[in-house]
């Protein structure tokens, strides 16, 4: 691509932008000397790396590539066997590790992809890593331990400088020596220790000068005491000195085979770095990845300019390519022609260079060979060119390389000439351009111009809309329409007296007048089609909410419903349970009370059956549930019909028809329970046995036309005449006898007692004569 045209289209800035969201030296130096490509097979390449370098961010949140230093140089001279410096040694184990690291996390999952099979690519040397960090403290310090010969020279360095130190001390606290010291203090100079003398007192404290104060007035002077043990502290720091350079060389010996591997991590640490610094910056303008092709077809859908401020640029929809390669924008002067020219031009350079674009999905874009750009005033004083020279010197660049496989941006085509020349010149140029069936974008203020588009098949008009009542632009592109100068009207709102502008009206051509009625009839009803189309948008928008939040409501109310269900079941359920353990429980009591008063047994009896009886009540009106669901009640039920109770999810047979209040006997179980009717559904009859209940039970049960309950408790003989009346009842007898003899009367007194409260009983009576008088109880049932 053309240097110029980068610069034209602003393509510089955003490698700024993207400089600024690298995270490495070699990745901001990648973007430095980055330009589109115009190999389809690259340019797809590039934003699939963008488009999985955004995935992980979206993950992960950050680049797994860590900053680290320029080493690249250095890496040269550990190959070479030069010396580096602790310093460049740390940056290596700093490389070492961005490398280690990004490999680690971008193949921890396996998996495949660009991304993976970079970080495949890099090579890991943790031993190496390890080591320099193991020797090196800092830039400026080797650890003690890096070696056994320098751990030996420090400790003795540590020694020798305490004993110096220990002389010294002596020395300026004593009496004698305190007149003679500017400062009671220990320094180095040169690698000695020494002490603060003043001048006048030099001949007092032999030595050895190593410095002198600016005035001359203190000399810093070695005493002949220490000086043995300052030369033995010498000799130290040159043996530290020399194992240092020794461990340096040796860790720049381990280096130097991997010098190479390095270099070639960090180009690729570089290379994965700058596909999140695209995601990154593609996030932080809500880019999309655009659909590339090799027709030429360009669409941008609600583009917007990433240079522009996100709160005021107005997005842009623009196509070509396919019905037309040729789009001519009209349109007045700060209206936004040249913006949306640059969109089209940087956009393209943007998806040639794997960038998202600032646009919506459906965005797309071909892959062009060039990019070619004539846009604002290139006027140059130097060349002594005009306006028009400087433009004219341009488009005759462009058409020497023009071809199918270009994109060419001509802003003001044949401007800064005379009118009548210019439009004809631009016409020419037009028709030219397409004939190479190059991709155009013009820009123009000619309405002849205007008019060859309507009359040439592949070209096509558009307009940038103006708001005459504000005499501001929209920046709004409408494609399809050519735009009107609204000179006379904006002039009128501006206060030009009419008569001038009537009189301008006159000297226009008939036919230019017509056309620029033609123009303002067609953009007015574009302008009302295009307000009804977005009330209509707004219309469906607003009603898809609706639809949105009236499908929300109903899953809502469904899940609430479903919800009340399960916990109504849940609590039926447990009534249930409870029931059978309270019955379990009052025959465990019947046992213990055998012998025990027996009216306290009663009692305890009676509670237990009035609990039973409550919780048969709660269980029947827990919770009322939604009945549509589960079908129509029926109208009727007679003894013996299968029926569900949908109120506990539970199977039940009829004991008895309604009665005056609509509710039904059944037994669930163990249990008789009192249910309304509209909460009973029937249940299919099973084929064939149990097509009739009552039929089944007779035929397969024979029930005797006596019970004989004597001898037994009262508690236990309720039980047992409960359970018979029921098998009595199903099996259609209408009236039994029921034998507990004579003896006190209590357990007569105790049956008779539950049958009055027994829904299955008609009535009773004492047996007649030759019935078994008072120790027999005749029942008579109702009617099944």
């Amino acid at each position: 691509m053309q240097q110029r045209v980068l610069k034209t289209l602003e393509y510089d800035k955003i490698r700024a932008m993207l400089r600024e969201r690298a995270s490495c030296c070699v990745s901001r130096e990648r973007v430095d000397t980055m330009e589109p490509t115009n190999v389809p097979e690259e340019a797809e390449r590039m934003l699939a790396l963008t488009a999985e370098a955004e995935t992980h961010l979206f993950r992960s949140g950050r680049s797994p590539v860590d900053d680290f230093p320029d080493m690249r140089e250095c890496l040269a001279r550990i190959r070479a066997a030069l010396f580096v410096t602790p310093k460049e040694l740390l940056g290596i184990a700093s490389c070492l590790r961005a490398a280690r690291v990004t490999r680690e996390t971008l193949t921890k999952d396996g998996g495949e992809g660009l991304l993976f099979n970079m970080a495949s690519f890099l090579t890991t040397h943790r031993s190496l890593e390890e080591e320099i960090n193991r020797c090196i403290v800092s830039e400026d310090e080797i650890f003690d331990g890096a070696s056994p010969a320098l751990s030996r020279i420090r400790r003795s360095m540590r020694l020798a400088n305490d004993r110096v130190r220990e002389k010294l001390n002596a020395m300026i606290r004593s009496s004698t020596y305190q007149k003679y010291l500017q400062e009671p203090l220990i320094t180095i100079r040169n690698g000695r220790f020494v002490i603060p003398v003043k001048q006048e007192y030099r001949q007092n404290v032999p030595g050895l000068i190593h410095d002198q104060s600016g005035s001359g007035a203190t000399l810093f002077i070695e005493p002949a005491a220490v000086v043995e043990l300052g030369n033995e502290y010498k000799k130290l720091l040159a043996e530290e000195a020399e194992e240092i350079e020794r461990i340096l060389t040796e860790l720049t010996a381990m280096l130097a085979p991997y010098a190479d591997e390095i270099r070639e991590d960090l180009c690729v640490l570089g290379d994965i770095d700058l596909a999140f610094a695209k995601a990154r910056l593609g996030r932080e303008m809500r880019a999309v990845r655009p659909k590339l092709n090799g027709t030429g077809y360009v669409r941008v859908v609600k583009g917007r300019h990433p240079l522009i401020d996100p709160d005021k640029v107005v997005p842009v929809d623009i196509w070509l390519g396919r019905e037309f390669r040729s789009l001519i924008i009209t349109g007045p002067n700060t209206g936004g022609k040249t913006v949306t020219l640059k969109i089209v031009g940087l956009f393209a350079l943007m998806a040639q260079s794997g960038l998202f674009l600032p646009a919506d999905e459906g965005s797309e874009f071909a892959v062009f060979g060039q990019v070619f750009a004539d846009i604002g005033d290139e006027q140059s004083i130097e060349q002594s060119l005009s306006t028009f020279s400087s433009h004219m010197t341009n488009i005759v660049s462009i058409l020497r390389g023009a071809d199918e496989n270009s994109l060419v941006l001509l802003d003001e085509l044949g401007a800064g000439t005379d009118p009548i020349e210019g439009a004809a010149l631009a016409m020419s140029i037009l028709e030219e351009l397409h004939a190479r069936r190059a991709v155009c974008v013009s820009t123009t203020h000619y309405s002849e111009i205007k008019a060859f588009a309507l009359t040439h098949e592949g070209m096509e008009n558009a307009s940038m809309q103006f708001d005459i009542e504000r005499l501001a632009p929209t920046y709004r592109l409408y494609i399809g329409i050519p735009g009107k100068s609204n000179a006379f009207e904006i002039s009128e709102r501006l206060g030009l007296p009419a008569s001038i502008i009537e009189s301008a009206k006159g000297y226009l051509k008939g036919e230019d007048v017509r056309f620029e009625d033609i123009i303002s009839s067609a953009e007015s009803q574009h302008r009302l089609a295009e307000e009804e189309r977005q009330m209509a948008a707004a219309a469906r928008l607003e009603l898809e909410k609706l639809r949105a939040e009236a499908e929300r409501e109903r899953k809502k109310l469904d899940e609430d419903r479903n919800r009340l269900q399960a916990k109504a079941r849940e609590d039926a359920k447990k009534l249930v349970a409870d029931t059978k353990r309270e019955l379990e429980k009052l025959i465990v009591q019947v046992r213990a009370l055998k012998d025990i008063d027996r009216s306290a047994a009663d009692r305890a009896i009676q509670q237990s059956r009035d609990a039973l009886r409550a919780q048969e009540s709660a269980i029947a009106e827990t919770v009322e549930l939604k009945k549509e669901d589960a079908g129509e009640p029926p109208r009727s039920v007679k003894p013996g019909d299968a029926v569900k109770i949908i109120t506990l999810d539970q199977k039940a047979t009829v004991l008895a028809p309604p009665d005056p209040k609509g509710e039904v006997l059944v037994q669930a179980g163990i249990m008789k329970l009192s249910v309304k009717l509209e909460d009973l559904r029937l249940e299919k009859a099973a084929e064939p046995k149990a097509a009739f209940a009552r039929v089944g039970l007779a035929a397969g049960r024979h029930v005797g036309l006596e019970l004989d309950v004597r001898g037994m408790l009262v508690e236990e003989a309720t039980l047992v005449v409960e359970r018979y009346l029921d098998d009595a009842y199903s099996a259609g007898l209408s009236e039994v006898n029921i034998i507990h003899g004579k003896g006190t009367g209590a357990l007569r007194a105790g049956i008779q007692d539950f049958l009055k409260r027994e829904p299955l009983v008609k009535s009773f009576r004492i047996g007649n004569y030759g019935e078994g008088d008072a120790g027999v109880t005749v029942v008579t049932l109702k009617k099944a």
